[in-house]
């Protein structure tokens, strides 16, 4: 067996894939972040300003969305755990020089495995619905760098990329900033 099948705890010893088994692990706090951006025309982006979009606010949809992927991640990846998130929190930022919507997701848990694969989905799926809201005026939108961005909890500790700054998307009393708490 290679180090790297070693080093992968989807993976059993013969190289096949498994839910990793974290019933010895103790319950802590733990709490992901992520980012990522949907890039569009800025005609686009100044019709979800200005709430221009036939489908409705773009960005209060997504909104939703982005909880429920968080919600639905271990339906949508295979070997994820099932879990009983405390809370989802995202944001937006509408980039005007950028021509783009800015998305962070924050996933707590308290709980014997991380949410990071909760806060990825959550970017993910509310980037896919901004899409969905706005593809009939823009089809050339592209959805790009999804990212873990900080994690806090269980035994590997903290992890904080080093290329992020740590103020977020939208900083309280930023322009363009929602917040969506707790999901049930």
């Amino acid at each position: 067996m290679s180090d790297v099948t070693h080093a992968l705890t989807h993976l059993d010893e013969s190289g096949r894939a498994h839910m990793v088994d974290v019933s010895a692990k103790a319950e802590t706090v733990r709490i992901a972040t992520a980012r990522g951006r949907v890039l569009m025309r800025p005609e686009t982006l100044q019709r979800i300003k200005t709430g221009g979009v036939q489908k409705g606010d773009v960005l209060a949809i997504a909104q939703v969305a982005g909880v429920m992927g968080a919600k639905k991640t271990p339906d949508l990846i295979p070997l994820c755990h099932p879990l009983l998130i405390t809370g989802v929190d995202l944001a937006f930022k509408l980039d005007e020089d950028a021509s783009a919507v800015e998305i962070e997701a924050s996933v707590r848990v308290v709980g014997k495995t991380g949410v990071e694969m909760e806060a990825l989905t959550a970017v993910a799926t509310a980037a896919l619905t901004i899409y969905d809201m706005c593809k009939a005026v823009d089809k050339d939108m592209v959805i790009d760098q999804i990212r873990l961005v900080h994690k806090v909890g269980g035994k590997s500790g903290e992890y904080r990329r080093a290329d992020e700054p740590a103020n977020g998307v939208a900083a309280p009393g930023g322009t363009g900033g929602m917040t969506a708490e707790g999901a049930p």
